[in-house]
């Protein structure tokens, strides 16, 4: 069943390179994880500002890479789901190091939180903090939780604000980007729904893809057509 997932997954998100403008909004924070409005395959991944664990600042510039990048956003490391799914991503990180990727994974959560959950036992992936929604919105990914739900986090001991340092009650839509050496974004995966994440098994097939032009495949099979035409 995961085979066919796969290949479905990477039929509807993996792009011929055609790099496609975002929209004004797409940077808002927007009203509700329903309303982002995430970059596509095709697009141009922007450049942001971000802070590692330490709090030093560091700058992606989708101009200057030197590998293909594994970018994915979460919401935190309160977040339960989340903790699950970047277990769970220990077993494709291994194999997209040897790729030649690299992987990396942006939450709000400020540089001292990410330091703390990096003590964790094998626990060895690049965080950064994204605590002032620069990549966050950059991606379009950012939406604002109402009130309601802001107190009610509170009475689960998850406070916000004190994980961000920030009091804007804003939250990434988790989703994980395959970005090439050209800065163009060859694979994406946003779900609403925070209890859905991305399988391995699918990040992993298209990141082999990737690595084998696959998104390349029809201009080489239409080559191959006008040669033997000839």
């Amino acid at each position: 069943m995961i085979k066919i997932f796969t290949v479905v997954v990477l039929c509807v998100l993996m792009a011929i390179p055609s790099v496609v403008k975002a929209g004004d909004e797409r940077e808002d924070i927007h009203d509700s994880a329903e309303q982002a409005q995430p970059l596509l395959s095709g697009m141009m991944a922007p450049a942001f500002n971000v802070q590692d664990v330490h709090g030093n600042d560091f700058l992606y510039d989708p101009t200057a890479m030197q590998k293909p990048l594994v970018l994915s956003f979460y919401r935190g490391g309160w977040c339960p789901f989340c903790n699950l799914h970047l277990s769970e991503m220990r077993h494709a990180e291994k194999e997209l190091l040897e790729l030649g990727f690299d992987v990396w994974f942006v939450s709000i959560d400020k540089p001292g939180v990410l330091a703390e959950s990096l003590k964790e036992p094998d626990l060895g992936y690049t965080l950064f903090s994204d605590s002032k929604l620069e990549a966050t919105r950059a991606f379009g990914l950012a939406f604002k939780i109402t009130d309601e739900l802001h107190e009610r986090y509170l009475t689960m001991d998850i406070d916000l604000e004190a994980a961000s340092g920030e009091n804007h009650h804003v939250l990434p839509v988790p989703s994980t980007y395959i970005i090439g050496n050209d800065g163009v974004i060859s694979f994406q995966y946003t779900n609403v729904n925070y209890r859905v994440r991305l399988h391995p098994d699918v990040l992993l097939a298209a990141a082999r893809a990737y690595t084998k032009d696959a998104d390349k495949r029809l201009r080489r099979e239409m080559a191959a057509q006008r040669k033997s035409a000839e």
